[in-house]
């Protein structure tokens, strides 16, 4: 066995591959249409309580889930493969996986749609005709609709029929979509078969079901320019958030955490008195500027001689003697004389 070839089918691909995306040809639209009329005549059948009620009255009182119990154990862990959380789960993180190698976003966003025109339909129909389950049957031959239930269309089938069919509609050779294409064709009968066995659908409910999650099938095509801008959309912004981030990253960062000085400038009065005095002194105006004198006199006096940072301060003598001593007092003392006391001394 080469496990050349596995592992080299597991690495990304070097540049996003040439994928046709499937388009509403004349057959699709063919079965869609047809689709839609079994859809229709499905819920008429199940309105006018015809021969349909009373084979799903039938199956019920049968029974399977009694006539058959060695069954009972293997099929409560296969209609798992029809619930809506373990399923979107799995076919999500194959899906993401095929996104991250192929470089694309056309697989997710498929399955997002899909997913979500399950909910918007079968919702609202299951809702709107309030049907109840064989367990909550009120009377034996009535078609149980419009009392509150929520169980037509079988929302397990048609989830099974378009979790797994997404996977064939998206396959990227005639191979791979044929196989994938009867696989989900077998899981999606198996899981509507279930519910019957398990009683907890009826027949047409199951019927209902498939034909909504193959109408969403093979409506895709209609979507796929939808999801091709909204994937050029996200790819727009994850360049432009990728760009911010290398602009980022290419600004210089202060040094040591330190706020710019250009910002925030110390104002400091050395600092100002030192910027002033390398400034050029101006140039008094002449005469005839129509300036006066002493403006001119004011601007030389404020470039030449700027204030200093602490004034010097003239010494005062003591308290109380504020007259400058005589010059015959600064001198030597007379002879014969005796010094004067200092007062309080």
């Amino acid at each position: 066995m080469r496990t050349d070839r596995i592992f080299a089918r597991l690495d990304r691909e070097p540049e996003p591959p040439k994928i046709e995306i499937p388009g509403m040809s004349r057959t699709r639209t063919a079965l869609f249409g047809s689709t839609l009329a079994f859809y229709i005549a499905i819920v008429w059948a199940v309105l006018i309580t015809s021969w349909l009620v009373a084979l799903d009255w039938k199956v019920m009182l049968f029974r399977p889930y009694e006539q058959w119990p060695q069954l009972h154990a293997f099929l409560d862990y296969f209609v798992v493969l029809g619930q809506r959380g373990p399923t979107a789960v799995m076919v999500a993180a194959w899906l993401g996986w095929r996104s991250w190698r192929q470089h694309t976003l056309r697989p997710l966003l498929t399955l997002g749609a899909s997913l979500l025109l399950l909910n918007v339909t079968v919702g609202a129909v299951k809702l709107g005709l309030g049907r109840l389950g064989p367990h909550y049957a009120t009377e034996i031959g009535s078609a149980e609709m419009f009392a509150g239930g929520d169980i037509f269309p079988s929302g397990h089938t048609a989830n099974a029929v378009v979790t797994w069919g997404i996977l064939a509609y998206l396959a990227t050779t005639p191979r791979a979509r044929r196989w994938l294409s009867v696989l989900s064709a077998v899981v999606a009968l198996g899981v509507g078969a279930t519910t019957v066995y398990l009683g907890t659908h009826w027949v047409s409910d199951v019927l209902l079901g498939w034909a909504a999650g193959l109408l969403i099938l093979l409506s895709l095509p209609w979507f796929e320019p939808l999801i091709g801008r909204t994937e050029a959309w996200v790819f727009a912004v994850r360049e432009a958030w990728r760009a911010r981030r290398r602009l980022g990253a290419t600004r210089p960062a202060p040094a040591g955490g330190r706020l710019s000085p250009v910002l925030f400038p110390q104002r400091h009065p050395t600092a100002r008195s030192t910027a002033q005095a390398d400034k050029p002194a101006r140039e008094p105006v002449g005469a005839g500027s129509g300036r006066s004198t002493g403006s001119t006199r004011t601007t030389v006096h404020l470039t030449q001689r700027p204030h200093p940072v602490r004034p010097e301060r003239v010494a005062v003598t003591p308290a109380g003697v504020r007259r400058t001593p005589h010059a015959d007092r600064t001198g030597a003392a007379r002879p014969g004389s005796s010094p004067r006391p200092v007062a309080g001394g």
